[in-house]
């Protein structure tokens, strides 16, 4: 048994077979190849776990193999072996392009067999998990995100496929469908996992704050300054910042935040000396970022920059066939934090649930089930611990209360229908009509004047006040 295959490339043949001897000495299972297009095909065949390669190379150079290996094996770490005058690219291409390592040459043997292995064990707790991910997403669960949905596996793709990058993501999607669970899972899926994770809402913090809580201050810096403090980029330093509600951010520090992210280091507000950070950077909204740039709030340079890769988040009500996985995990979780006997959900209350247009999404069910969780004092959350709860106009329409009107039926016709469904519905309380019509008063009666005379006020009989009560309202 060896420790795993390692693929060496360099054109220099004595390098080359030094590395090959000094590898299989250490116990693994070391080819070597010295030119970079005929290695693409070796790997292939040799299938190793980690690929040790030099920059400069004639024809496909390093960088370039890199890049066409991330791609096409995305699971293989690669060490890249520089000389002179490419440790800067070396640098940049693993902060950029996913490279593992990079060694100066002349190599160090030792530590070049240590971090092989290092790839070698990190590569298979990697496998591990990521075998894990697909046993859990065939169960509903990717993280900490709930849901078996096509439109939510194909939000789990899209995950996969980007948390080993370094690539900006920008995820959209409406309030409280689970934006920062996404940029969570994408960092716990990360190279960057070890590192900090570190949120901040654009919107909730004044724009006098809000340039210090990014890039930090100086003593003295301002009022009320009197300490060093870092920012968030100082704090996320080899690790991951979401940019919560990207699109309310003053217009003044989008233009900051884009100059930070070009040159990768940050001033502190009274400071004159450039830090460098390396941050991946996560960026959230729910409004759609194309219309909030038409509209100036949004920087377009700065879209561009943030949307390397967008992942939109379903609303709830788009994938209501998640709420039996969604609603009994919300059960679970919130019964042992609440101390609770509840245990499941009954078909009934599973019912109003699914009746419910959720303009909240997943924010708003959570609410709701912790609500139901508390008033529960068996183990079946029924269907009055949930009823309740104020739900929508259109969860709550009774057929009844509905007009169903065939193909074709004019505009006209359909309006006249309506207006006079409502006054019913109302019992002729017509400034509680025009409410829930959204026309005001007047506009009302000018429309109830024109059906009167043209003499289509036969159906409005049923309109008429039914008690005094009633007659009171429609004199109003």
């Amino acid at each position: 048994m060896t420790k795993g295959r390692v693929l060496v490339i360099d054109d220099e043949r004595l390098v080359l077979d030094t590395l090959r001897e000094v590898l299989t000495a250490d116990g693994f299972e070391a080819a070597g190849e010295s030119d970079a297009a005929r290695a693409l095909e070796r790997v292939a065949q040799f299938r190793p776990s980690v690929v040790v390669s030099d920059v400069k190379m004639p024809g496909l150079n390093g960088f370039e193999l890199l890049r066409e290996l991330r791609t096409r094996h995305p699971e293989i770490a690669v060490i890249l072996l520089t000389g002179e005058g490419s440790v800067e690219m070396a640098l940049r291409a693993i902060q950029d392009e996913g490279a593992y390592h990079y060694f100066e040459k002349p190599i160090d043997n030792e530590k070049l067999c240590a971090v092989v292995g290092r790839a070698m064990e990190e590569g298979r707790a990697e496998r591990d998990s990521l075998a894990l991910r697909h046993e859990l997403r065939g169960r509903g669960a990717f993280g900490k995100l709930i849901g078996n949905s096509a439109p939510m596996q194909r939000v789990y793709t899209l995950i996969e496929q980007v948390a080993s990058s370094s690539a900006s993501v920008l995820i959209t999607g409406e309030s409280g469908t689970g934006k920062e669970l996404v940029a969570r899972t994408i960092h716990d899926l990360s190279p960057r996992r070890e590192g900090e994770f570190v949120a901040i809402n654009c919107s909730a913090i004044p724009e006098t704050l809000m340039e210090s809580e990014l890039f930090g201050h100086e003593r003295g810096a301002f009022t009320g300054a009197a300490a060093r403090r870092q920012g968030c980029f100082e704090l996320a330093h080899r690790g991951t910042l979401l940019l919560d509600e990207i699109a309310e951010m003053p217009a003044l520090l989008q233009a900051k935040l884009l100059r930070v992210l070009e040159e990768r280091s940050v001033r502190r507000l009274g400071g004159s000396q450039e830090i460098p950070i390396d941050v991946r950077v996560l960026a959230a909204t729910n409004r759609e970022p194309h219309e909030a740039v038409r509209t100036g709030a949004f920087r377009e340079d700065l879209l561009y920059r943030l949307n390397v890769i967008s992942i939109e988040l379903p609303p709830l009500r788009q994938r209501k066939e998640d709420l039996p996985l969604l609603t009994q995990h919300l059960v679970t979780q919130l019964s042992e934090r609440h101390e609770r006997p509840a245990r499941h959900l009954s078909t009934a209350a599973l019912e109003v649930l699914r009746s419910h247009h959720w303009p909240g999404n997943v924010r708003e069910l959570r609410n709701v089930i912790e609500r139901a969780v508390i008033i529960c004092s068996g183990e079946s959350i029924e269907r009055h611990h949930i009823a309740p709860y104020p739900l929508d106009q259109r969860a709550r329409a009774r057929v009844e209360d509905t007009i169903t009107l065939p193909v074709g039926t004019p505009i006209e016709e359909m309006e006249r229908q309506m207006i006079l469904r409502t006054l019913q519905k109302t019992d002729n309380n017509k400034t509680r009509a025009a409410e829930l019509l959204q026309i005001s008063l007047k506009t009302l009666h000018n429309k109830l004047r024109l059906y009167r005379d043209r003499g289509q006020l036969n159906e409005a009989e049923h309109a008429r006040p039914t008690n005094a009560h009633a007659a009171r309202k429609d004199r109003e």
